[in-house]
């Protein structure tokens, strides 16, 4: 038989491989390297950190720049791909190829529901003529500044006179320390702190703080309105270490009342934090504050600060961290996940965070307000609060109201209160000239009701019937003169460019919609079809609820779709 292999040309022999002249991937430019070791120092950060390592870059550069990111991605001993995916995913971090170079300075107007009827467009078209060649001037989503409408911000610094010569200039604050134990020491001399301090000594009753609670029919203000004391017990019967979280990243439009809360009031928050973290057993308490609010943050650091010094954590951490511009991180997993220093996309539930939450802990989260409610609850009775409410509601909580009202801000009113009560007794009624014709009872996601709908109680449970919910009580009211279609479109858009991408239904449903919505006639069936699949099928409440000013639109005013 022929050799079938006879006729095969000997093959020469193969070059020896030699190594490569360097590694693969970027390379660290030494002085990049030395650049960020300046700024977030030798030892190489936690993984959670590094967003904050990315916000020290950006506050010193005005941007993120590649080689930079390079370097970060070595000292923190992660992939460049790790790094640059999260920085990418945060829409206040900007990523330019080039060397560092000056940066021109951002002024953000804000493009929300109560900026936009207030003539934000207007007045962005205006500074960015004046300031052509200084800054850089940009819409930008909700700022939580609606009280001040149309609200503009220099970096995130709020600027009160657009006008004014030094828009421009000032750093971000800071409290000193002197100030700030100040502060402490008139807080505690007024009561505050005082059951802390009895802890200390040993007289703590968890279950009667949980009774209270129970009595006084506290819920979440954040927006879910899930029962206080419950979910302190949920937590507290978890196997520890156990974890606390403080939600202060309200990033829906017409929302501001955290801020105010943690600007005016940052100790009592802290107290009622502290409450919590004592009474649930959590080593740990994380503070997640949005990027829009460095005055907000400023107070709470100087607060924290001061609690440390003065002793009153009794070993409880306090770790303040800093959002980057991404609405998502509202939702309670995505919160976790930016904590987490990955990017802000929502968990799938179960498990659910008070058995598997921040750094795969039992979590207690809360939000800002309903803190701030704890320490007077505890101080005065669950009674006294429960007594608060009209129309057999509970408690007291604050209203974000702003809009077409004569006073706007944050109101402290009876739960259960009518949109029209809070206009006539806490807003100062309509602004001149203008006729109350529909409201957002409850932000960007919670529908729109006519004013003839204005009796209902603002409280849970009670607008659901119409298609609409109270959320975190942010009412945006709106009149004659405002045109209900502009204002759907302004809120689609906003939940399109804030979706965090994770789920298709979300992702391509909010942008499929502002398609669906740009016409002037809607197509009704087609509309209702898209917002039940993106109901039904998205992981978290922004795809769920984001067709819930449409839907409200049909049902309450359908000659304006036609």
């Amino acid at each position: 038989m022929e050799d079938q292999h006879a006729s095969i040309a000997p093959q020469p022999a193969r070059p020896q491989r030699t190594g490569r002249p360097v590694p693969k991937g970027r390379q660290v430019d030494p002085a990049m390297r030395a650049a960020v070791a300046r700024l977030i120092g030798e030892t190489p950060p936690a993984r959670d950190e590094l967003i904050e390592c990315l916000h020290a870059l950006n506050d010193a550069h005005g941007a993120l720049f590649v080689p930079h990111l390079v370097a970060l991605s070595e000292a923190m001993r992660l992939s460049y791909a790790e790094v640059f995916e999260v920085a990418s995913f945060y829409a206040h971090f900007r990523i330019l190829d080039e060397a560092p170079s000056p940066q021109l300075p951002v002024v953000r107007v804000c493009d929300g529901v109560a900026c936009m009827i207030a003539g934000a467009g207007a007045l962005q078209r205006r500074l960015a003529a004046r300031l052509d060649g200084l800054a850089r001037v940009e819409a930008a989503p909700c700022i939580g500044a609606c009280d001040h409408a149309p609200a503009l911000a220099a970096g995130f610094r709020r600027v009160a006179d657009p006008d004014a010569d030094d828009l421009l200039s000032g750093a971000v604050p800071v409290m000193a320390e002197a100030a700030a134990d100040a502060e402490l020491a008139a807080y505690r001399r007024d009561g505050g702190m005082r059951l802390l301090g009895s802890w200390k000594a040993g007289a703590g009753d968890v279950e009667a703080i949980f009774a209270a609670l129970d009595e006084a029919g506290l819920r979440g203000l954040g927006g879910a309105g899930f029962p206080t004391g419950r979910k302190w017990r949920l937590v507290s019967a978890q196997p520890g270490p156990r974890l606390m979280a403080i939600n202060a990243d309200e990033g829906e439009p017409g929302t501001f009342k955290d801020r105010w809360f943690m600007e005016t009031a940052p100790l009592r928050v802290l107290e009622g934090a502290l409450i919590g973290a004592r009474s649930v057993g959590c080593e740990a308490i994380y503070v997640y504050v949005r990027d829009e609010y460095p005055e907000a943050r400023a107070r709470m650091a100087g607060a924290i600060g001061a609690v440390l010094r003065a002793g009153l954590a009794d070993g409880v951490r306090i770790v303040l961290r800093r959002g980057a511009g991404a609405y998502v991180c509202g939702e309670e997993s995505a919160m976790l996940e930016s904590l987490e220093g990955r990017r802000g996309q929502p968990r799938h539930k179960p498990p659910f965070p008070a058995e598997r939450g921040l750094f795969d802990r039992p979590t207690l989260i809360n939000n800002v307000e309903t803190l701030w409610w704890i320490p007077e609850i505890l101080e005065r009775g669950g009674a006294w609060f429960a007594g608060q409410g009209r129309r057999g509601a509970r408690g007291l909580r604050a209203f974000s109201l702003s809009g077409r009202v004569r006073s706007p801000g944050v109101k402290i009113a009876p739960a259960g209160i009518t949109a029209r009560e809070l206009i006539a007794e806490f807003g100062g009624g309509m602004a001149p000239g203008h006729r109350f014709a529909a409201y957002l009872p409850g932000g960007a996601s919670g529908g729109i009701l006519p004013a003839s709908m204005a009796d209902l109680p603002l409280e849970f449970g009670k607008l659901e019937p119409h298609g609409c919910f109270v959320g975190s009580g942010a009412v945006v009211v709106l009149s004659d003169q405002d045109d209900l279609k502009a204002i759907a479109r302004n809120l689609l858009a906003f939940f399109a460019h804030e979706s965090c991408g994770k789920c298709t239904p979300c992702r391509v449903g909010t942008d499929k919609a502002q398609h669906l919505i740009a016409p002037a006639g809607w197509d009704r069936p087609l509309l209702e079809e898209l917002a039940r699949a993106m109901a039904d099928a998205s992981i978290c409440g922004l795809g769920q609820a984001a067709m819930n000013p449409v839907l409200s639109l049909f049902r309450h005013f359908p000659e304006a779709t036609r």
